[in-house]
C-alpha cells in the first residue's frame, strides 16, 4: 500500500487528468457520486491538514495578518469591483456575470494546499488562506450578495454555509489533533504516502463535480466549448495576475500558494448556500471550471514558481 501511494505521489498530476477524463466519460458515475461530495471534500481536507500540521499552517501572527488582507482582497474587494463593472455594462444578472461574481466571492478550494504540494512548493500559506477565507465566507459573501441581483434573500441563503464551515474545521481540527498527539514525527515516508492519498482523492472528487459537463458535451458542444473557454480565461487569468501583482510576505514560500488560490475558488459551496434555481444557471460553468483547476499543476507549474527575490524587489521599485 505504501508503495502504491508513493507511486501516486510521483504521478499525482496525471491522476488529476484521469479524474477529468472519467468525469466526462462516465456521467452516470459522476451523478452517483455527487451526493457524497461533502464527505469526499472533508477527507481531502483532512489529508492535507494532516500532511502540513498545525505549526506550519498557523504560522506567526504576522503571517495571519497578511492572510486576512489577502482574503479580504480576494473575496470582498475583487467581487465588488467586478460587480460594479458588470452592473454598468448591464451584465450582472446574466449567467456569465453571475459565474464571475460567484467565483470571486468564493473562498479557496479545499484542494489548494494539495495543488501546491503537487507543484513542489510550500503549502502552508495556501492552507491558511483557505481556512481564514472559509471562516469569513458567510460575511464576505453576504456583503457581495446583498449588493448583487443574484438572490433576493442572501441572509437566508447563507445559513447553509454553517454546516460547511463545521465540516471544514471539524476535518482540520481532527487532523491537527492526530498530528499533535499521535504522529508528530511523520518522516519522508509518511509525507509521500499522504501526498499519494491526496492525489487519488483529488482525482475522485473531480468526477462528482463534473456531473453536468459530460451531458452538455454530447448535447450542446458549442455551449460547452464557450463555457470551457470562459472558465480557463477566468481561472488562469486570475492566477497569473496574482502571481504578477499580489504582494506576499515571503517570496520563496508564499508566491505559488497565493497565486493558485486567486483562481481556484470553491464556487461549489454556493450549491448549498444558494437556491437550486439560481445555481442551475451556472451549473455547467462549475463543471467546466474543474478543467483549469485540475490542470493548474500541469499547465501552470512553471509559470507560478516563486520569482527571483532580487528580480521581484527591482520590479516593485
Amino acid at each position: 500500500m505504501v508503495r502504491l501511494l508513493a507511486f501516486a505521489a510521483r504521478h499525482g498530476r496525471w491522476s488529476l487528468v484521469a479524474g477529468l477524463a472519467a468525469g466526462l466519460a462516465l456521467p452516470g458515475v459522476a451523478q452517483a457520486m455527487r451526493p457524497f461530495l461533502p464527505e469526499l471534500v472533508s477527507a481531502l481536507l483532512f489529508v492535507a491538514a494532516l500532511r502540513i500540521g498545525p505549526r506550519a499552517t498557523l504560522g506567526s501572527l504576522k503571517a495571519i495578518g497578511h492572510t486576512l488582507r489577502t482574503v479580504i482582497g480576494y473575496q470582498l474587494i475583487a467581487p465588488l469591483l467586478a460587480l460594479s463593472v458588470l452592473s454598468v455594462m448591464g451584465m450582472a444578472s446574466t449567467p456569465w456575470g453571475m459565474a464571475l461574481v460567484l467565483v470571486l466571492a468564493a473562498p479557496s478550494v479545499t484542494g489548494s494546499a494539495n495543488f501546491t504540494i503537487l507543484m513542489g512548493q510550500d503549502p502552508s500559506v495556501a492552507m491558511r488562506i483557505m481556512l481564514v477565507g472559509t471562516a469569513l465566507f458567510p460575511l464576505t459573501a453576504l456583503a457581495v450578495l446583498t449588493l448583487s441581483p443574484i438572490v433576493e434573500s442572501p441572509v437566508q441563503a447563507l445559513l447553509g454555509t454553517a454546516r460547511l464551515i463545521g465540516v471544514v474545521f471539524g476535518a482540520v481540527g481532527t487532523a491537527f489533533a492526530v498530528r499533535w498527539f499521535l504522529w508528530r514525527d511523520m518522516g519522508d515516508t509518511g509525507r509521500n504516502a499522504l501526498d499519494g492519498g491526496s492525489a487519488i482523492l483529488l482525482a475522485v472528487v473531480v468526477v462528482g463535480l463534473m456531473s453536468a459537463a459530460g451531458p452538455a458535451l454530447l448535447s450542446s458542444p458549442l455551449q460547452f466549448a464557450s463555457w470551457l473557454a470562459f472558465a480557463f480565461a477566468v481561472n488562469f487569468g486570475l492566477q497569473l495576475l496574482a502571481h504578477r501583482f499580489v504582494p506576499v510576505e515571503d517570496e520563496t514560500r508564499d508566491r505559488t500558494g497565493t497565486s493558485i488560490i486567486a483562481g481556484n475558488r470553491n464556487i461549489a459551496l454556493f450549491l448549498v448556500a444558494l437556491p437550486p434555481e439560481v445555481m442551475d444557471r451556472v451549473l455547467l460553468f462549475i463543471g467546466c471550471y474543474q478543467f483549469p483547476m485540475y490542470l493548474t499543476p500541469i499547465l501552470l507549474g512553471k509559470a507560478l514558481r516563486p520569482r527571483d527575490p532580487a528580480g521581484a524587489e527591482n520590479l516593485n521599485r
